[in-house]
């Protein structure tokens, strides 16, 4: 490539919840951009994380896990990955090394394949997770779903091949100038992030019906008056029903206030200051069926 083809353009992750898209992204930007939970369906918008290359730019748009949807957020979540589908310059089909393929996969394989203009690249992830003989079958396994470009094996733990998957991608942008300024490393405000970091907080070690009742909004963001090393955030995190409401205060309110203690120290290492968290929860009933409370949590049509 010469020195005068710089490349900038679009790529996305896709796969089914929980194959690593979210930490492959972080990885590649190197900083954590989009939440990553071992709990399933943790993304619920389109992050973009930007990979800033000498000769080019790759803004990656992270996208929730497809699945066949069974409420309105489901319905939301989906709509929201086939539009990014059609919008980026190369999609990166995630499977994990670790674990059969399934209908999901083959699935989303479906869904890919009508996609004719897009570039596919199989990503076959957390191949720290398994032997040589997984990585070699489940590569195999890969290319008959699809007619992809190419397959890659990668590890975003132990950084393996995270270089050549980079260069996989960037070589299918087009020829443009950088599309962001140096340094940025993603577009989303930073509320937004904020709110994210909450949400990854809470979902850890939650019980498996609580994934998809938690929405975080943050209603405030504001330093504190004559003091300017000192932020003050304040929260609400809604669930659907007072028994998830009761799970994730936990006993004695301890269970929130160490997700308050994780999450602020996320927020102070990301944004680089001392942080006071006042979060609080609200049922908000059946929000995932309500187009109106969907709309005011910030899923749009």
């Amino acid at each position: 490539m010469s020195t005068s083809e710089f490349r900038a353009g679009f790529a996305c992750f896709v796969g089914r919840p929980n194959v690593g898209k979210s930490t492959l992204m972080n990885a590649l930007v190197g900083t954590k951009v989009a939440i990553t939970s071992s709990k399933p369906q943790t993304t619920r918008r389109a992050i973009r994380g930007i990979v800033h290359r000498p000769d080019s730019q790759l803004v990656i748009v992270d996208t929730p896990g497809l699945h066949r949807p069974r409420t309105l957020l489901g319905e939301r979540l989906d709509s929201l990955v086939l539009s990014t589908l059609t919008e980026v310059d190369v999609i990166g089909f995630c499977v994990p090394a670790n674990e059969p393929i399934g209908k999901g996969d083959r699935f989303i394989a479906e869904k890919l394949g009508a996609l004719k203009k897009t570039p596919l690249i199989a990503v076959v992830t957390k191949c720290d997770l398994a032997t040589r003989q997984q990585i070699a079958e489940q590569l195999l396994a890969v290319s008959s779903l699809a007619a992809f470009e190419e397959i890659i094996p990668v590890s975003a733990e132990s950084g393996e091949q995270l270089d050549v998957l980079a260069d996989l991608l960037t070589a299918r942008l087009p020829e443009s100038p950088p599309l962001y300024a140096g340094g940025e490393l993603t577009d989303e405000p930073e509320q937004v992030l904020v709110a994210e970091l909450i949400r990854e907080a809470a979902l850890e070690g939650v019980r498996d019906e609580l994934p998809h009742s938690i929405a975080v909004v943050v209603e405030e963001m504001t330093p504190r008056e004559g003091r300017d090393d000192l932020l003050d955030i304040y929260a609400f995190m809604y669930v659907e029903r007072p028994s998830q409401k009761a799970i994730v205060i936990g006993p004695g309110g301890a269970r929130l206030k160490d997700v308050g203690t994780r999450a602020r120290k996320q927020i102070e290492a990301m944004l680089g200051t001392r942080v006071y968290l006042d979060l609080r929860i609200k049922v908000a009933k059946e929000w995932q069926r309500d187009p109106k409370q969907l709309r005011r949590l910030g899923f749009y049509d």
